[in-house]
């Protein structure tokens, strides 16, 4: 039987915030596999099967937060230590030492922490749309705030409790649906039109999302599970993650600088403000990342890289663990 045939597997494991939702596919070394926002385990769904077939153990995680793991109720729960811990607590409780770790957008961060304060248990870390910036510089927050001119970053947005609940939850299927639309690349505004990362004053994020049809990358069964999630849990979980920016910054301060040593990937688009905001950070990688194996730009690309792009993804993705040291 071919390891495509073998059916994902979903368990709960128990981790520092009560549990972790995973979704498991394939035998051999574990590949622990990170989402971003507003996402699920089901971002990797045209992952798991490739990477089972290629003779790995796959594991896509709902974060802390996230469907069906827990979701603590302080804010300060979602903080970057508590998220690299749990993600050590998967690898523990699925009975292995150590596991190459991957993630997207926000998962993208939580990966390189995870690889960056517990080397023993990350050998290794795959970075998508997100590169990876050390801590350092002025307070998150303060920068951010000084973005946008008259209008408001959509990070200091977010985090402000309550604010884009209160926009999102009403009507999270269509939300959801602008947000991916307007960060993927078939479906993206046009050059020149409002930038959807911002928001002017006394309007919402939304009023500057594409409408009319979804990006070819997600049909609405796909955009229903994603809803239904969040029907079901809020995105008050999600959000936290936004408002320990300034918590991290502290928890980290020791690291400041400090480059990931490990052997590492990234991947891009052209398209996505991730990649093209943060070039300066990209060009960095010979010292915030001295074990970098591969980097690569996709072009024609937008945020939801494994997404827009499964297939030169899962290529990239499995000729780098094949060269990784076992």
């Amino acid at each position: 039987m071919s390891q495509h045939a073998v059916e994902v597997t979903h368990r709960l494991v128990s981790s520092p915030g009560g549990r972790i939702h995973l979704a498991e596919q394939g035998t051999g070394p574990l590949v622990l596999l990170v989402h971003g926002f507003p996402e699920s385990w089901y971002s990797w769904r045209r992952q798991l099967p490739v990477l089972a077939a290629a003779g790995y153990r796959a594991v896509a995680i709902d974060v802390r937060g996230y469907g069906r793991s827990s979701k603590p109720v302080a804010t300060e729960a979602y903080r970057m230590l508590d998220l690299v811990e749990d993600n050590v607590a998967v690898v523990h409780a699925l009975g292995e030492e150590s596991a190459v770790v991957i993630g997207h957008d926000w998962g993208a961060t939580i990966a390189a922490n995870s690889a960056l304060l517990r080397p023993e248990v990350f050998r290794a870390v795959g970075l998508l749309s997100v590169p990876y910036t050390p801590r350092g510089g002025p307070r998150p927050s303060d920068v951010f705030a000084q973005m946008g001119g008259d209008e408001e970053f959509y990070v200091s947005y977010f985090q402000k409790p309550g604010r884009a609940e209160t926009e999102i939850e009403p009507d999270v299927r269509g939300w959801l649906a602008g947000f991916y639309a307007a960060l993927s690349a078939d479906t993206m505004p046009a050059p020149g039109a409002p930038d959807p990362h911002f928001v002017s004053k006394a309007s919402t994020m939304r009023d500057r999302f594409p409408t009319g049809r979804l990006p070819a990358w997600l049909s609405e069964r796909d955009l229903d599970v994603y809803a239904g999630e969040f029907e079901r849990t809020g995105v008050t979980g999600a959000l936290n993650r936004y408002r320990n920016m300034d918590r991290d910054w502290e928890d980290l301060a020791a690291f400041d600088g400090a480059p990931i040593t490990q052997p590492s990937l990234f991947i891009g688009g052209n398209l996505d403000a991730s990649t093209t905001w943060l070039t300066d950070a990209i060009n960095a990688y010979p010292v915030t990342l001295p074990g970098l194996v591969s980097s690569h730009i996709l072009d024609g690309c937008g945020h939801w890289i494994q997404q827009e792009r499964p297939a030169e993804v899962n290529r990239l993705l499995t000729d780098w663990l094949a060269a990784l040291p076992a």
